[in-house]
């Protein structure tokens, strides 16, 4: 390449053709006038795509109110903690619930906290400036995390409802809280690097370590509120239900009995005023037991399916990513490689079986936030700007163009004549003020583009990618697509 500047420069004579050409053009005119006064993705907006991606689905489960994440980048959690409420509340026969998302929160920021110090100690020799460190260094303890980082946590800490665990401005609005727990990490690193490289063994810098630890824990304590060790759960159940010895609510059978007005869940008999639905109580519960009594899936029987359709990255196989886990001891984040079929059969098996679905995605490509559509025929930016879009899914992973950056849950799929999926239904994370109450609608074109990871229960998984669950992961390196989330 030529190293002579005016060679490299944008040269008059072509911006004044730019110029010429721009203006000499009137749908150029009517775009800007457009953008500019409504902004880019207003003025891009189709009605006729939106008009093809009516808000109704063949098949639709019924889930629990609307969450919000707020200001924070929880949406992996949230996503998995809506996956599992929607098996409770079915299993328990409630109208509605929510886990607490700051008690995981809570243990969160400890475990990454530890395990970047863990992993600072593992890479002593290496420079600061090398990819890997600089990859370790990225966000210590930063809000973002996979599906398998939630299955670590509930394995070791379990699970609370919102009630004994509620959100805090920290929860809620979660970057200075991180930001300055990051900055104390950092120095801890330091630290623990100029200790070694002063002659400091292991076990002199695992006892700072140590220590260390008890200053983070008082930080996310004064940020959270220290979490419960035990707690006292209290629900009601449908009205249409009672509850059986185990505590598991049943329909109303009034109608195979004689005396009606001996029967508890008839509709007919005086009413009160009291509410005399089934309850469910339980006084001085660990969060531990509270997970393995009341939801009825285990978070070690899913398995994480990627789409990632990458020559170095071939299909049908277990990947690994080192230096990305954040419980320490649980392990680095996997997940099978599969192609697109294989993919949506799976995500279409769970459904159709009435499972709701975790799945990572770039939520900010051909998307109206405020109006809930993911749809590149709703955004037509090309029509605005006058140029195709044309990278594909390869391409958006190899130039980190289209990262998995958001997690929500598929909670209904339409299908048409033929069987085949045409839109989906997504519950968010972000309020009911976004999309339409909270829900969002995705073309399958866009599913098929952007959709890159699958939290799939293993029995709806076919035998040849259950197989591939036992096989010897490749390793990645941590930089690597798909080892990133955001808010």
């Amino acid at each position: 390449m030529t190293t002579d500047a005016s060679a490299r420069a944008i040269k008059p004579e072509l911006l004044r053709t730019y110029t010429e050409d721009f203006n000499k053009d009137r749908a150029n005119l009517i775009a800007a006038d457009a953008a500019v006064s409504a902004g880019v993705l207003k003025a891009a907006t189709d009605y006729r795509g939106v008009r093809a991606l009516p808000r109704d689905f063949s098949i639709e489960l019924k889930q629990g109110s609307i969450t919000n994440q707020e200001r924070s980048g929880r949406c992996w959690m949230f996503a998995s903690l809506n996956t599992l409420r929607y098996e409770l509340m079915h299993r328990w026969n409630l109208e509605d619930f929510e886990f607490s998302e700051t008690y995981l929160f809570f243990w969160d920021a400890m475990e990454k906290s530890n395990t970047y110090l863990e992993n600072v100690l593992r890479t002593l020799d290496e420079p600061t400036d090398s990819r890997l460190f600089e990859a370790i260094n990225w966000g210590p303890s930063d809000d973002g995390g996979w599906w398998q980082m939630f299955a670590a946590l509930v394995n070791k800490y379990g699970l609370v409802p919102k009630s004994a665990y509620p959100e805090s401005e920290n929860s809620r609005n979660s970057d200075d809280f991180k930001q300055y727990l990051n900055s104390k990490l950092r120095e801890f690193a330091a630290e623990l690097r100029r200790r070694s490289a002063a002659g400091a063994g292991e076990d002199e810098l695992r006892t700072l370590k140590d220590e260390y630890m008890g200053t983070v824990y008082r930080i996310c304590a004064v940020s959270l509120g220290e979490p419960p060790e035990k707690f006292d759960f209290f629900a009601r159940t449908k009205d249409d239900a009672e509850a059986d010895a185990d505590g598991k609510a049943e329909s109303c059978k009034c109608e195979d009995k004689s005396d009606a007005k001996a029967c508890k869940c008839d509709k007919n008999k005086d009413k009160t005023g009291k509410d005399e639905r089934p309850q469910i109580r339980e006084i001085g519960i660990t969060p531990l037991e509270f997970y393995k009594k009341y939801v009825p899936v285990d978070v070690n029987d899913f398995a994480t399916l990627a789409n990632a359709p990458l020559k170095n990255r071939p299909f049908n196989r277990r990947y690994r990513i080192r230096f990305s886990a954040n419980v320490a001891e649980a392990g680095d984040m996997e997940f099978v490689n599969v192609p697109l079929d294989v993919f949506k059969k799976a995500a279409l098996d769970q459904l159709t079986a009435g499972h709701p679905i975790w799945f990572a995605c770039d939520c900010t490509q051909f998307a109206l936030r405020k109006d809930g559509f993911f749809d590149q025929s709703v955004v037509r930016v090309d029509q605005l700007f006058g140029t195709e879009f044309t990278g594909d899914k390869a391409h958006g992973l190899e130039y980190g163009d289209s990262p998995s950056n958001h997690a929500m849950t598929f909670t209904g799929v339409n299908l048409d004549e033929d069987g085949k999926p045409n839109r989906w239904k997504v519950e968010n994370s972000w309020g009911k003020d976004a999309g339409k109450d909270g829900y969002y609608v995705m073309s399958d074109a866009w599913f098929d583009r952007y959709v890159t990871e699958l939290i799939i229960r293993k029995e709806y998984l076919d035998d040849a990618t259950r197989a591939l669950l036992t096989t010897e992961p490749v390793e990645l390196d941590p930089w690597q697509p798909l080892t990133r989330r955001c808010r």
